[in-house]
């Protein structure tokens, strides 16, 4: 049987403003499943904390992360100064804890919110976390109102039980 190839439906002109196509951009990225995480540093740049989804694997050798983080974020200044990130998976009963990190609460009660370990780069892992990526930042590429940062992973911890937390269509779910 021979493969088909089906030609595309021609372009449309599109009469759409700026705001329109963001608008829509943002109600399609609602669609796309990810999962939650908190980023944590810590060092001579101070203490910081946020909820994250765009976290990804890049490759496994060496085995590296991709982390967005908003310029705009109370964390930026600390993720910059300290050059390293603990990425935690968080697994279904840390919703509120995404919240806290999530939103515009201080960092101390971020922190006082959960009991914390330091890694060996001296950031914060959350022991009850599915996953934990101890990390180093390698390099940051520009992403417009983000910083892409590629994280060099030098220790990992995984838990085998329990559920992903992950953000769908504005929500919290568990998969």
């Amino acid at each position: 049987m021979a493969a088909k190839t089906i030609e595309p439906e021609p372009m449309q002109a599109r009469s759409e403003t700026s705001e329109d196509i963001r608008l829509a951009y943002r109600n399609a990225m609602a669609r796309m499943a990810a999962a939650v995480n908190i980023v944590t540093t810590d060092g001579a740049g101070g203490r910081a904390g946020f909820a994250a989804t765009a976290v990804t694997s890049v490759s496994d050798n060496p085995p590296t992360l991709l982390v967005c983080l908003n310029r705009g974020s109370s964390a930026y200044p600390a993720v910059k100064a300290n050059g390293v990130v603990c990425v935690n998976v968080l697994e279904g009963g840390h919703r509120d804890l995404s919240r806290i990190f999530g939103g515009k609460t201080p960092v101390e009660e971020r922190f006082a919110a959960a009991e914390w370990e330091r890694t060996q780069t001296g950031s914060h892992r959350l022991p009850g976390a599915l996953a934990t990526f101890d990390c180093r930042i390698a390099s940051i590429a520009d992403g417009a109102t983000h910083d892409v940062l590629f994280c060099e992973v030098i220790d990992v911890r995984t838990r085998e039980d329990g559920q992903s937390l992950v953000y769908f269509d504005r929500d919290y779910r568990l998969v």
